[in-house]
């Protein structure tokens, strides 16, 4: 098989990758204003699909972290490293959507291609401060969502503690239109950009581009693949995130959306790469926890925390597996 052929299949298994992060992440836009049947299920996947795509096209500084702060250099990787990352990526999302449990997809992402580096190359090939930078974002990120969620929601009790409940419940359902398409168009801002960095990467790795520069067709794709995928639905990761943590109201469900939007926009404006999933959840442990510590289902929470932790060493090591097995066949 040809480079080129090689090429291909990174580009498929990279919107592929897209595709899932969209129907796995599909809850972080819309699991609240859905739980709190503000917005019809039908309605929420339309119009986070919509605004997935939209988002996507809006920058492309996140792509640009992915693609040159993994590896040194693109000349040190191959096509066979992506394919590896993508497969260790990809099935670390499908295994933990079956199960229901909300993870991270820009974790999965880094461990795959770490770990397909260090097995095809060494820890020479990593780009060590990139790597720490990448990694202090996806960390500090649910952190810096659960403290503003916790302030966000004070706020809002402390304006509307003495309107009457229907009242609130009524106009915060009308609200959670807003915060919901916020969060939509910042998912697809964020969490889009990741395979395009692949992308990006593979095509400079390969010869086919002269410098770090997404291609339009590249943003397109992957905004495309996105869409389809949040169109999709992933009604069990829903479930947990718009319920099982903290039995929402209106009002709580306006404030972890909007939390949510406001962490993730100025990631992406700083061209930082952060788990959506992170960051929703962590907004609503602290949305939650504006009512009462006791409020938030802390043990559901500590199961997400282990596939936090587990996400990264996971995904490195299926993908070293992975770039073991594809090495074999392809004789490199």
């Amino acid at each position: 098989m040809h480079d080129m052929s090689l090429l291909y299949v990174v580009v498929f298994l990279a919107l592929a990758f897209d595709y899932i992060n969209g129907f796995h992440d599909t809850a972080n836009a819309i699991a609240t204003s859905v739980s709190t049947r503000a917005i019809k299920p039908q309605y929420a996947i339309a119009m986070a699909a919509m605004l997935n795509f939209a988002g996507a096209l809006y920058s492309t500084g996140v792509a640009k972290t992915i693609g040159g702060d993994l590896v040194k250099s693109a000349s040190m990787v191959n096509q066979h490293v992506f394919i590896a990352a993508l497969i260790g990526a990809t099935l670390w999302n499908l295994i933990t959507w079956w199960y229901g449990i909300p993870s991270s997809s820009s974790h999965a992402l880094v461990g795959g291609v770490v770990g397909a580096v260090i097995v095809s190359k060494g820890f020479a090939a990593l780009k060590i401060a990139g790597i720490q930078k990448i990694l202090l974002s996806l960390v500090l990120s649910p952190i810096i969502a659960l403290t503003t969620g916790y302030v966000i929601m004070v706020l809002l009790l402390w304006i509307f503690g003495r309107v009457p409940p229907f009242r609130v419940n009524t106009g915060f359902k009308s609200a959670q239109w807003l915060s919901a398409s916020l969060m939509s168009f910042s998912h697809g801002s964020n969490d889009a950009q990741k395979a395009m960095g692949i992308i990006t990467l593979a095509l400079l790795s390969a010869g086919q581009i002269p410098s770090l520069e997404v291609p339009m067709w590249v943003k397109l794709g992957c905004a495309s693949a996105m869409a389809l995928g949040t169109a999709a639905g992933g009604w069990k990761i829903i479930k947990t995130m718009g319920g099982r943590i903290v039995k929402l109201e209106p009002i709580n469900g306006f404030a972890a959306d909007l939390n949510s939007a406001l962490v993730i926009f100025m990631a992406t404006h700083f061209a930082l790469p952060v788990s959506t999933t992170h960051v929703v959840s962590g907004s609503i442990m602290g949305v939650g926890s504006a009512k009462r510590v006791s409020a938030v289902r802390w043990n559901v929470a500590q199961q997400m925390g282990y596939a936090w932790v587990l996400t990264i060493p996971c995904t490195a090591f299926v993908s070293a597996l992975t770039y073991k097995i594809v090495s074999m066949i392809w004789n490199v």
